[in-house]
């Protein structure tokens, strides 16, 4: 018998809730359009149903006219970012910051204030990364790798040198370069708390557990998710067949060839909606029975700006 395996907790987490809350919540109250520096989540089907609402995403606060409002994406923003848009004459700005991402600024300011050297683990170019590194002017530095380490123009001895991640990242692709680095930096000063955030955990675990007895995985998710694209590459580790896809007609018969057990996954910036579409393309394929995986309960919430309850 053919089966679908969904794995729990998967899909929006407690940031995204919320970010997508705060640009539907601006229409509502006050009219289109908004604008959004960057995509507030990186997810296609969300992205372009803001869109039809009267959102508008931009890269450069220069093309926000004045006397609009303007809306910070869920990965944060250089602090260049809210200067510039501080000096034009805006209505209101929003700040749909991850709180867990927001920690982590906060945590690179104060280090940068007690004159520690800083070293994050990310991806060269995310927009999270951007904006957590754009929280202090210098001695800050990017690894994506463990070879990263070894070109870093650091004195090995340096006694303040301290490391922080993205909070999307694999578990395990941080553990390894954390041990390079320690490995390099003897007086290396860890994060207080673990950086990558508990929506990210959950969901990597959810598919360890799941990958156990599934012969495929689905992903939903866009391609420049990066929680998305490590869920995938997690399964994929774990040697079970991966795909990511953003939509249900994206789903090839050809992958579900001598398929028996298919396991469905979404990453945090994917809504229920699309899970739902990919449980009936798969029920098409003749997986007529769903199984819920269940492995943590979830149960964070953040609140919105005040401006907005």
């Amino acid at each position: 018998m053919k089966k679908i395996i969904l794995a729990n907790p998967r899909g929006f987490c407690a940031g995204v809730d919320r970010a997508i809350t705060i640009v539907e919540t601006s229409l509502a109250k006050y009219g289109a359009p908004v604008y959004v520096r960057h995509e507030v989540v990186h997810n296609k089907y969300v992205v372009d149903g803001l869109q039809e609402r009267g959102a508008i995403f931009i890269e450069e606060i220069k093309d926000v006219p004045e006397g609009s409002i303007l809306i910070y994406s869920a990965h944060g923003v250089p602090l260049s970012v809210r200067e510039e848009a501080m000096a034009k004459n805006l209505t209101m700005i929003f700040d749909a910051t991850c709180p867990l991402v927001s920690k982590v600024h906060v945590e690179i300011k104060n280090l940068h204030k007690q004159n520690y050297t800083i070293i994050m683990i990310g991806h060269r170019g995310h927009p999270e990364v951007e904006g957590t590194m754009g929280q202090v002017k210098d001695h800050i530095h990017l690894v994506e790798s463990e070879a990263d380490v070894e070109t870093l123009p650091l004195d090995r001895d340096i006694e303040k040198i301290a490391v922080v991640t993205q909070t999307t990242l694999s578990v395990d692709e941080t553990k390894s370069i954390i041990a390079r680095l320690k490995e390099t930096f003897p007086n290396l000063r860890l994060p207080k708390n673990e950086d990558i955030c508990y929506a990210t955990q959950n969901r990597q675990d959810a598919v360890k557990e799941m990958a156990k007895s599934c012969d495929a995985v689905l992903v939903i998710g866009s391609k420049n998710s990066s929680n998305s694209n490590r869920l995938k590459e997690l399964a994929e580790n774990l040697g079970v067949k991966s795909y990511l896809i953003d939509f249900d007609y994206e789903i090839k018969s050809e992958w579900l060839d001598q398929v028996m057990n298919v396991g469905v996954t979404a990453g945090a910036s994917a809504p229920e909606v699309l899970v739902e579409g990919v449980i009936k393309r798969l029920q098409q394929e003749g997986f007529n029975t769903t199984e819920t995986l269940n492995v943590v309960e979830e149960h964070m919430t953040f609140a919105l700006p005040s401006e907005l309850r």
